[in-house]
């Protein structure tokens, strides 16, 4: 071959090299952006990047997939989905805890709510709920307000931001305030505590636990919404006694027992269930302060003879005759509890004939106004003497004071 066909021959060669170079870099480029790996397999004319072995390959993968992840910034603002008690409600057990609920989990510096008139508590937070403790709680009939921060400085959710204070960064747009009112103490759980004291001649027994050995705000929460559980009626005790129970709802039972715990407990004799009964009756039921008199009843016969008959804890104690009022100044039927006594008195007052009296007199009993149980001496009993007492010899008179303290029930029957 002569030279210029060589040479030739070689050009021929050195193109097709160069032309079937830039084909395989092409084909190469189309294989790594349809793998869509970052890296080529060939580099292009003038590029730093190298090829990646395999090995390589593999660790930054593995790389990848163990790197921590940063938590999320929410895509919308922060809401608030429900707040329990509801907004407006007005009989709300003011025990109970207080939720809100919000469309996100919080952030763990989250601010909490701020609730008004301020009790102690704690706020607990469980992803999208933040939950409200008090340690003792809201007394009835309390307007309670719930204030939730809003803003860049309120409720934020986790992986909030302050790049922005406009809504959509994690944070609650605005503050939301709710309120509500809770109710009254159940008379049921007022004769629940009262009979687990020893102040009723029933029992009480819960059908669960018993919440009265709890804290007090569990305490709280039931003399809002009594607990299940069944009285039972202590044996012996008459019909009479009996027809006055009304169990849920107040009665004359109820009156004298409460008479008497305020009595033990050093207040003013009202019988009236208010505020300071309740914080004084949890208390007692707290520290098992039981009652030490036990639970004595009284009835007095205006049949012929006339009769006193004194039950204490279910048992017979005392029958004795008695004498009550004559028929100008007799002595009022009907049921009423012991309010004041003395062991020894002067009475004084008006006989029917315009003169006056100044008797001495022991072992008096205050039930109705100014009639009494009490000592008189007579020369017989069981049938109408006084004005309108009901008058006992001295050792019936004496052993009935022994058991009628405050706030026993006395009924005269005619």
């Amino acid at each position: 071959m002569s030279r210029l066909g060589v040479l030739h021959r070689e050009r021929s060669v050195t193109a097709g090299l160069r032309h079937r170079g830039r084909l395989l870099t092409a084909a190469g480029a189309g294989v790594v952006l349809a793998a869509g790996i970052s890296i080529a397999a060939f580099a292009a004319p003038g590029s730093h990047a190298a090829a990646m072995s395999g090995a390589n390959r593999a660790a930054g993968t593995a790389a990848k997939a163990g790197a921590k992840k940063a938590d999320p910034v929410p895509a919308g603002p922060l809401t608030v989905v429900s707040v329990s008690p509801a907004n407006g409600s007005r009989y709300a057990n003011g025990g109970q805890q207080i939720k809100v609920v919000f469309s996100d989990p919080l952030a763990a510096n989250s601010p909490m709510p701020a609730l008004s008139p301020h009790i102690s508590g704690s706020w607990r937070v469980s992803g999208t709920t933040a939950a409200f403790t008090p340690s003792s709680g809201f007394q009835p009939h309390t307007k309670v307000t719930i204030t939730i921060p809003g803003g860049s400085a309120g409720v934020a959710a986790a992986g909030a931001t302050q790049e922005s204070t406009t809504p959509g960064n994690g944070y609650l747009a605005s503050s939301v305030k709710e309120s509500y009112t809770t109710g009254s103490f159940s008379t049921l759980r007022l004769q629940q505590l009262l009979a687990e004291l020893g102040y009723l001649p029933l029992t009480w027994a819960p059908s669960g636990a018993d919440v009265s050995a709890g804290n007090a705000s569990a305490q709280l929460a039931a003399a809002y919404s009594a607990p299940q559980g069944s009285f039972t009626w202590q044996s012996g005790y008459p019909s009479k006694l009996h027809s006055f129970w009304k169990q849920g709802s107040d009665n004359l039972i109820d009156n004298g027992a409460i008479r008497a715990f305020e009595n033990d407990q050093g207040l003013t004799m009202d019988g009236a269930a208010g505020a300071t009964l309740w914080r004084h009756l949890l208390t007692a039921i707290a520290k098992g302060q039981h009652n030490k008199h036990g639970y004595t009843y009284a009835l007095a016969s205006k049949s012929s003879p006339e009769t006193l008959t004194v039950w204490h804890n279910g048992h017979v104690v005392l029958k004795t005759l008695a004498n009550t009022g004559i028929s100008v100044a007799p002595t009022a039927n009907g049921t009423f509890p012991v309010y004041l006594r003395y062991y020894y008195q002067v009475m004084k007052g008006t006989n029917p004939d315009g003169s006056k009296y100044a008797d001495p007199v022991n072992f008096v009993s205050y039930f109705d106004g100014g009639d009494a149980l009490h000592y008189f001496p007579r020369y017989s009993f069981g049938y109408p003497q006084s004005l309108g007492c009901v008058e006992l010899p001295w050792d019936a008179a004496k052993k009935a004071w022994g058991y009628t303290t405050y706030g026993t029930l006395v009924t005269v029957a005619g």
